[in-house]
Order: C-alpha cells, then sequence, then structure tokens
C-alpha cells in the first residue's frame, strides 16, 4: 500500500514539475497565461471499514487549472500589435474552419491578402460597421475578416469647389480712359503684373486625373455687361478661370430657380502678345464689401471636354474622361481694406487613394487612411467573454476553443460591461511571475525528493521483511 502512495506522490509532484516548467518556459509568450496544478487526497474505504483507522491511498491531480489573471501592457510601434486591458478575448477563425477561436495575445500582421492574422495564421474576426463606425449586427455568426484595403474606392470627379476669399479693396483698378477695353485685354495669367490677386486648387476628373484650376482677380471699377455703353462701378471685380494654364469659360450666372440674373461678361485675355477670347464672372461689391443679394454665390465653368467654334475654351480633359464635366463654384468673396486671403478651399471629388496609415481605437474601431484624403471605417473588433474562462480548451499557440466548462461565447465591444479596452501599439505580456514560478520550482523538487525517501523506506521495510523469511 505505501508503495502506491509514494508513487502516487511521485507521479504528482512531476506534474507540479511540468506545470512549472511550462510556466517557466513561457514567461517571454505575449498573451501567455499561466497554469496552477491542483491535487487532492484520494480516500477509500467500504462499508465494513472502520473509518477511524483507515488511512489514505496517495494523492492525485485534480486539475490544472488556468489562471487568467491580467498580464503586463507593454507599448509597440507596430499598430496592428492589439493588447486587451480588462476582461475578454478576441476572435479569429481558422483558415478551413467557421470554428470561432479565441486568444489574448494581440500580435497581429497582415497577410499577401491584407487580411489581418495572427501568428499562426487565424484571421482577426471583425464586426461590420456603417460609415459613422457604429455595428451593424454585433453576432458572432455575422463576423468577417478583417481585411485592409491598399486602395480605397473609385475616383469621384469633381463637380463643386467652395472657397472663401477677400480681395483687397485698396487695390488699384485698372485705368478709366478711352483704352479702358484694351487695358483689361492685357490680363495675361503668367504675369503677375496684369491681375491683382490669384490662387487654386486641384481638381478631378471622372478618371481621377488630377487637374489645376486656378483664379484670377483683376479689379476694374467698369460695368462691362454693355461693350457699347461702359459704366463707372466702384468696387468692381473681373473674376477668370484656368484650368492646367489652359482659358476656362464661365457660363451665366443663374439662382437656384435657374434663372439668369448676370451674364458672363465676354472679354479677352493675352497669351505670348496674341489676344483670346474669354467669358469670365464680373462682381460688383456693395459699400460695405460684401456682393449684393442679387448677385449669386454660384459660378459655374462650361463643359471641360468641349471646344467651342470660336476658339473661347480650350479643351481640357482628355478623351477618355467625361466630356460634360463642369464645375461649380461656391464662392463666397468680400472686399475688405485688407490683403487678399483665402479662408477655405477645398472640392469634393477624389483620386484612387493608396493606404497611408491605420488606427485602431480603444472601443476596437479599425479605421484606414488613404492619400486621396478619405477615411474608411473597416469594422469593429469583434471580441468574446465566458462565464468560466478557467474552463475553455487549450489548443496552443495561446489559443482557446470553448467547451462545455466554459460555456458559450458572449459577443461583446471593448469597453462594454466587464470586456476591457482595447491598446493599439501594446500587447499583452505572459502574466507568469518568475519569481514565484522558480520557488514553485524549488518546493515540487524537494516534494518530488520527500516522496522519493518514502518509497525509499518501503522498499527497505519489505527487504528486511524478506530477510527474515
Amino acid at each position: 500500500m505505501s508503495f502506491n502512495i509514494s508513487l502516487s506522490g511521485l507521479s504528482a509532484m512531476q506534474k507540479a514539475l511540468d506545470v512549472t516548467s511550462n510556466n517557466i518556459a513561457n514567461v517571454a509568450t505575449t498573451g501567455f497565461k499561466s497554469s496552477r496544478a491542483e491535487f487532492a487526497d484520494v480516500y477509500t474505504t467500504s462499508v465494513m471499514a472502520n473509518g477511524r483507522t483507515t488511512v489514505g491511498s496517495g494523492v492525485q491531480t485534480a486539475v490544472v487549472s488556468q489562471q487568467f489573471a491580467q498580464g503586463a501592457v507593454e507599448s509597440t510601434n507596430n499598430t496592428l500589435d492589439l493588447a486587451i486591458s480588462g476582461e475578454g478575448f478576441f476572435v479569429m477563425n481558422a483558415t478551413d474552419s467557421k470554428e470561432n477561436i479565441y486568444t489574448r495575445a494581440g500580435n497581429f500582421e497582415i497577410d499577401e491578402k491584407g487580411n489581418v492574422v495572427s501568428s499562426s495564421g487565424y484571421y482577426l474576426q471583425v464586426y461590420d460597421v456603417n460609415e459613422d463606425g457604429t455595428v451593424k449586427s454585433m453576432s458572432l455568426d455575422s463576423t468577417k475578416n478583417l481585411v485592409i484595403p491598399s486602395k480605397a474606392g473609385s475616383p469621384t470627379m469633381t463637380d463643386k469647389v467652395t472657397s472663401s476669399m477677400n480681395v483687397n479693396a485698396e487695390q488699384s483698378a485698372i485705368e478709366n480712359d478711352d483704352k479702358f477695353l484694351e487695358n483689361v485685354e492685357k490680363f495675361d495669367p503668367t504675369d503677375s503684373k496684369t491681375y491683382s490677386a490669384s490662387t487654386s486648387v486641384v481638381i478631378y476628373d471622372s478618371l481621377g486625373k488630377s487637374h489645376t484650376l486656378s483664379y484670377y482677380y483683376v479689379k476694374t471699377d467698369v460695368d462691362m455687361r454693355d461693350k457699347e455703353e461702359l459704366k463707372v462701378a466702384p468696387n468692381t471685380w473681373n473674376m477668370y478661370l484656368f484650368m492646367d494654364g489652359k482659358p476656362v469659360d464661365v457660363a451665366d450666372m443663374k439662382n437656384a430657380e435657374g434663372e439668369t440674373t448676370q451674364k458672363a461678361i465676354r472679354t479677352k485675355y493675352t497669351d505670348n502678345g496674341t489676344t483670346y477670347p474669354i467669358n469670365c464672372a464680373q462682381v460688383t461689391f456693395d459699400e460695405y464689401g460684401k456682393k449684393p443679394e442679387w448677385v449669386p454665390s454660384y459660378i459655374r465653368t462650361v463643359a471641360l471636354g468641349n471646344v467651342k467654334d470660336d476658339d473661347t475654351c480650350a479643351k481640357i480633359l482628355e478623351d477618355g474622361a467625361d466630356q460634360n464635366q463642369t464645375i461649380t463654384i461656391d464662392n463666397t468673396l468680400t472686399q475688405f481694406a485688407e490683403q487678399f486671403s483665402v479662408t477655405q478651399l477645398s472640392q469634393d471629388g477624389s483620386t484612387v487613394g493608396q493606404l497611408t496609415g491605420l488606427d485602431v481605437n480603444g472601443k476596437g474601431l479599425v479605421c484606414a487612411t488613404y492619400s486621396n484624403g478619405t477615411s474608411v471605417n473597416i469594422g469593429m473588433v469583434a471580441m468574446a467573454t465566458f462565464a468560466n474562462n478557467q474552463g475553455l480548451s487549450k489548443i496552443g499557440d495561446t489559443c482557446w476553443k470553448e467547451s462545455l466548462s466554459s460555456g458559450e461565447a458572449v459577443p461583446s465591444r471593448a469597453g462594454v460591461g466587464t470586456t476591457g479596452t482595447i491598446k493599439s501599439s501594446a500587447l499583452e505580456s505572459s502574466n507568469v511571475d518568475l519569481s514565484a514560478s522558480l520557488v514553485q520550482l524549488i518546493m515540487a523538487q524537494r516534494n518530488y525528493q520527500a516522496n522519493s525517501k518514502s518509497l525509499e523506506a518501503s522498499s527497505n521495510i519489505m527487504q528486511t521483511i524478506l530477510n527474515v523469511s
């Protein structure tokens, strides 16, 4: 009997040594959770046995329990390194299975197809989200692989440019004499002495190709709507549009109802000593430096791919692009006694964007930014909690699967309820206490030696009995 008791003790201590050694071996494993060998005594008896004198039958390993204490969170330089500060697990899928796998190790990377995967090749799962980042459906059955697109969408041609500027009220006007029209027509976009102010904005055609739209302002102080009868009109400016250095005709100005409120001004410009026809816009400010209410803010170009018979407008767009593209300019313009300034200049078009950055916030929302200035919410990192973490089944690679003991996985999000927050550019270290593990190793070794002595004593007693016979 004593032999079996001693052998059970040796077996138990061997298990303790194995568990402690495994903990020490994984002291540097990201997301590793230590284990603890727990033992129970073996006590057998029968109906007729005397319970007061019955001796136990040794020891057995009751369970090797997992310890899910929080590991230290250490910072890294990789955005896709994710650490959970609190309860919960990342949800992953295997390549050939829809069965969910759970982990605390957040050292993820992007594979050749743009999938975010763990070091073991499991796919990180996310909830699908709306444009504003809200979750569409928080169910583990509706999660999807997190895929980072290297490019963002299709090109969007510019339809509208929004600008806000001030032209200098103290700017000198073109001389108002008999050669007024001749002086106006000396405007040359390549000669800064022939205009008062200018600025430009990049716009895009239907193929995503960029073009530079330039504004030029010339103070005339003359109403040019009737070329036969020019009228003095203080605070009047001509606005010319050029794209990629080529003239663009301004269409007639209309109000919100589509009614023509002001005809485009027919004039000319100079290029290398030669004058060419062009349609520009004309704006007359009131005595407070603002445009009268009857003057619309919107200025519209003619079709950028069409060439008029009189060559007023040059062909801007290549044949492959939408030839009928027009640009509407919502121009908030003032004339105050201060230098020319631009307070807003933006447009609604975009080209195809290349991935330039990735961000994961504390709630697990993954946002990708692209070179065309767009930001796309790709998904929200799926998380799960369990009624009994210690009941999870280990499968290696710092991963677990649910079991009957753990209960079913409960879908959750970072920062909701008891689920911890997600920290990007950080990893959770192993929760193994190396000093404590070394002490446990010594204790298990001593206990093993003690059980060996007990076995040796039993052997000596048996040998003595044999010698008597």
